[in-house]
């Protein structure tokens, strides 16, 4: 590799230069508040100065290095720019008393302390878990066995993937109001009752689950498909000759086989049973009664994203709704870490 020649080195160190004295510039003018229109300009200006000024100016030493990191800024500043800062301002904003527009004071843990003597969010992580336990269970087991049905020689397995994957392309809210619909009119009716199962907070909390599974089991379903049609057929013809009956080859053979598609399905079915929302809210909002602990709530079925949701937004509680956000996350990623490791260490068993 050819040595840089000295005036290509000079213009690299005034690239530098200019690029870092226009993002200190514009980030100063940002920080003390300044009116002017044009600092967003100057710092996307100054990041692509520094840019510039790192690729015309490769040492021999640390040319691959700085090749490699040129690549990867877009991706890092869009993740820094939309994960990392907003997370960061998040928990500052905890411990304040944001109000959506402006801090006037810290309160420091004050919101954290408050969210846990408010019985209706003890409530509403409690119905969570209870949510994600039930769906992580009966989602996988749903489309492990539309999965199954799908993998076979029945006639027409286009038409029954589509069918069975058509409901998670709707819309969560258009869901919600679909089934609202018919739990409201078209059950009451076959059952012959006078009240909607919506009207009661266990059969609301069942319904939200019916719906969740009947929205999902479609796109896990494809995911297991996958990795069926994954397992060679060598091995299924070798089991066959050898006797194997179809309970055995699904227990012995398919199940060990697919271990590491169960442990994506099973993250994924977490996460989202966590994170439900739009069902929770256009199906029944929150909204049921219970009595626990001397407290009667009137948010039997608000799950805990809604939760948030209502105290940010709605009772206008942005820091409080920080606060529990941020929990939230930290429960999210610990129950999520703990179900991937259990998964790796069975996935080795199996």
């Amino acid at each position: 590799m050819k040595t840089p020649s000295a005036s290509k080195q000079v213009m690299s160190i005034l690239f530098l230069i200019a690029g870092v004295a226009l993002v200190i510039w514009s980030l100063a003018m940002d920080i003390m508040g300044s009116g002017v229109s044009y600092r967003g300009a100057t710092l996307v200006l100054g990041a692509v100065g520094i840019i510039a000024g790192l690729y015309f100016y490769p040492t021999i030493k640390h040319h691959r290095t700085i090749i490699n990191i040129i690549f990867l800024f877009p991706l890092l500043f869009a993740f820094a720019v939309t994960v990392i800062i907003p997370l960061v301002l998040g928990i500052g904003y905890s411990f304040t008393d944001w109000d959506g527009i402006r801090v006037k004071n810290a309160v420091g843990v004050a919101n954290y302390t408050r969210m846990f003597t408010q019985a209706s969010f003890l409530w509403s992580i409690f119905i969570t878990f209870l949510f994600v336990v039930f769906n992580m269970i009966l989602v996988n087991l749903v489309a492990f066995l539309l999965a199954l049905l799908c993998t076979s020689r029945i006639k027409g397995l286009g038409f029954f993937r589509a069918a069975y994957f058509l409901p998670n392309l709707i819309g969560g809210i258009v869901l919600g109001y679909i089934w609202n619909f018919i739990f409201s009119n078209v059950v009451t009716e076959l059952l012959n009752t006078q009240y909607s199962m919506l009207a009661d907070t266990k059969t609301a909390f069942l319904a939200i689950i019916i719906v969740y599974i009947w929205q999902y089991a479609g796109y896990i379903m494809l995911i297991y498909i996958t990795g069926l049609n994954t397992i060679p057929g060598d091995v299924l013809e070798a089991s066959a000759i050898d006797g194997a009956n179809p309970l055995q080859t699904l227990f012995e053979i398919k199940i060990p086989m697919i271990a590491p598609t169960i442990t994506i399905c099973t993250f994924l079915t977490l996460t989202s049973a966590f994170k439900q929302f739009d069902v929770n809210l256009a199906l029944t909002n929150g909204t049921g009664s219970v009595d626990i602990l001397g407290n009667y709530l009137t948010n039997g079925t608000e799950m805990l994203a809604l939760n948030i949701y209502n105290t940010a937004v709605i009772k206008n509680e942005y820091a409080f709704g920080e606060a529990k956000a941020v929990l939230f996350f930290i429960i999210l990623a610990c129950v999520s870490i703990l179900q991937v490791r259990i998964s790796n260490k069975k996935e080795v068993e199996l």
